[in-house]
């Protein structure tokens, strides 16, 4: 149901305003025109934007507002799942739950998808059905050459560029089976706890990654000011001698003339090749090379794999404890490795299993599977607590990430500063030799 924003005045003949839920303008003018409000402005408020907890229609100061349309988040996600598993253990009712999360939600879009959400259920719908179609716009960051750049890779990849969906498969098929079972409190809190461990281990990769990034771009922005602005007035003290130039100087000469003339166009060919890597490695053919190597590569292979393991065996768990099947819970876990030879892995895994096969066996047969994983998995399939010993699988190897995580960033550190002091000290020495060969001459 839509929801309106309305300016009026009262009874009492004081100004009035709030937002309500109505089919249409029409309808709401009626509703409040029955309370004795009349009504002078009514405008639908589709992203909840003038909508704050017990305050109205809202005028204050917000990024939100600054920066472009509100969107919803994992941590959203995580924090509304958790607050609605309180509520229905608290013993209140689906649909004053979802009543009393839209009253307290200051989240511009969350509100306005819980509004729907509470509507369709308030009209017969499931919650899983709710949150089906629940859709919100992708993030584009930057301007101009960046959101194009963005939306020919999404495009590349066979993605919608501009639109996703809020509520995963995963997310909504565990919320159905919760409403089959009678159980949806205890999958709801379930869930919470895997949204939040999911976002722990992500934003434990991504901080490993943010120092070789920084150091990277830097790195990079300081060369490029060096041999576009600062060496080609340095050497130009060379042109009128004489002097034959060590090979470093000539190098870096070379390599500043060509960089200060052709850096549009070494800018547009890497902006081509990113454009082409992203085609490329959307084709099944390139996903699957691209995906074989990096598993291949030293240390971050044996990270990655690290990775989907852990992400793949929390999921797994996490749905069979929640009532999901075997064959579906592997069908939607696969989904979420994001490496095309382990999801090969795990198909075949599902395949036996419906001739019957242990999905343990078919898993260490695949290759890509450490053996202490599969022989656990065999163990818990044995003893008929699968989705036990996943769990304390994916507690051990994101434990193990962590520690990696930790090595390896502790290698990179000294690694990029390294690269970066080697790269200015070849520039500084290649414009100081030839300058202290040029004072030794003048001095003989």
């Amino acid at each position: 149901m839509p929801v309106f924003a309305f300016n009026g005045i009262d009874a009492t003949g004081k100004p009035t305003k709030g937002v309500r839920e109505a089919d249409s303008p029409k309808a709401l003018r009626g509703v409040l025109r029955r309370e004795g409000i009349f009504v002078s402005d009514v405008k639908e408020d589709r992203s909840g934007a003038g909508i704050t907890k017990g305050k109205g229609l809202s005028r204050e100061f917000s990024w939100n507002n600054l920066l472009g349309p509100a969107r919803v988040t994992r941590k959203d996600l995580s924090l509304m799942t958790r607050q609605l598993a309180t509520l229905l253990r608290a013993g209140i009712t689906l649909s004053e739950s979802l009543a009393a999360l839209f009253d307290q939600t200051d989240h511009r879009a969350l509100k306005s998808i819980i509004g729907d959400v509470k509507t369709r259920v308030n009209e017969g719908s499931t919650l899983a059905d709710a949150l089906l179609n629940q859709k919100q716009a992708r993030a584009l960051a930057g301007r101009g050459l960046a959101v194009v750049m963005q939306i020919l890779v999404r495009k590349a990849k066979g993605e919608d560029p501009f639109t996703e969906k809020v509520f995963s498969e995963l997310y909504i098929n565990m919320v159905r089976a919760g409403e089959t079972a009678g159980n949806l409190e205890q999958v709801l809190a379930r869930l919470a706890d895997f949204m939040e461990a999911d976002l722990k281990l992500r934003s434990k990769v991504q901080a490993a990654m943010v120092y070789p990034i920084i150091m990277a771009v830097v790195g990079v922005a300081i060369v490029a000011i060096l041999m576009i602005a600062v060496i080609p007035k340095i050497t130009e003290i060379f042109a009128d001698n004489e002097q034959s130039l060590p090979w470093n100087t000539e190098f870096l000469i070379w390599s500043s003339h060509i960089v200060g003339k052709w850096y549009w166009l070494l800018t547009l060919l890497a902006l081509v090749g990113v454009v082409a890597f992203a085609a490329w490695s959307s084709k099944p053919a390139g996903k699957r090379q691209w995906h074989a190597f990096v598993l291949k590569l030293p240390l971050v292979g044996n990270l990655v794999r690290m990775v989907v393991v852990a992400r793949f065996t929390r999921t797994l768990g996490t749905m069979l404890a929640s009532g999901v099947n075997l064959l579906k819970s592997l069908d939607i876990a696969k989904d979420i490795l994001g490496n095309v030879i382990l999801v090969e892995a795990v198909e075949k895994a599902r395949e036996a299993i419906k001739e019957g096969e242990s999905i343990a066996v078919t898993l260490k047969k695949s290759g890509h599977f450490p053996p202490i994983v599969t022989h656990m998995i065999a163990v818990g399939e044995k003893a008929g607590q699968l989705e036990v010993m996943l769990e304390t699988i994916a507690i051990n190897y994101e434990d193990e990430v962590d520690a990696s995580l930790t090595r390896l960033t502790s290698m990179l550190e000294p690694l990029m500063l390294v690269l970066m002091g080697g790269a200015i000290a070849f520039v500084v020495f290649s414009i100081l030799m030839p300058i202290m060969d040029m004072q030794s001459l003048a001095t003989q």
